[in-house]
């Protein structure tokens, strides 16, 4: 178990570094999308172009990647949407049982499916070099391969969570305390 709760550090390693990152792309699409306003009314006040569809899908694209990237982030610290009618009552080792049921049967499988059936399209992008459709856009291949990412890292951080909360289960592992959104 001990080579287990090695790796699960190590991934939670990895998607705290990625998510952290992640969280200072933040500041440069809010001025990039502060740029494109400024820039539009400039732009017409001054007579100029003073932004351009690639900046707009600059925007778009880290925001993709703030999403995307993110969400194995999100899994780690436990800030992913959740009904908890039942599970805020229950004890730590329900609530870690209920969780390795809910990664071993859904995250990990969805997670699965969502990269087979987006190989070939996102292949299919790659092969013909897919660009936006609008003037002076940017290529579509690179932010669709971070589908293939993200999914990949969520499937990591499953596994890491996975083997948190056997370990919780099993008691080998004390609980974590649980943090309110109020406390962030």
């Amino acid at each position: 178990m001990d080579k287990l709760l090695r790796l699960s550090t190590l991934i939670d390693r990895l998607n705290e570094y990625i998510g952290r990152f992640m969280s200072w792309l933040v500041l440069l699409m809010v001025l990039v999308g502060v740029w494109n306003v400024i820039g539009r009314y400039l732009g017409r006040a001054v007579g100029q172009n003073l932004t351009s569809n690639a900046l707009i899908e600059t925007q778009w694209y880290i925001f993709d990647l703030i999403f995307l990237l993110g969400a194995a982030y999100a899994l780690k610290h436990d800030e992913h949407v959740r009904v908890d009618v039942f599970y805020s009552s229950w004890s730590p080792k329900r609530k870690a049982l209920l969780d390795l049921i809910g990664t071993l049967l859904f995250l990990i499988p969805f997670s699965i499916l969502v990269i087979f059936f987006s190989w070939n399209t996102i292949a299919a992008s790659w092969a013909i070099g897919e660009i936006s459709p609008d003037p002076g856009g940017l290529p579509r291949y690179p932010i669709k391969t971070v589908i293939l990412i993200s999914f990949f890292l969520l499937i990591l951080q499953g596994i890491s969570e996975a083997i948190k909360k056997f370990a919780i289960f099993k008691g080998w592992l004390p609980p974590h305390e649980e943090r309110h959104e109020s406390e962030l």
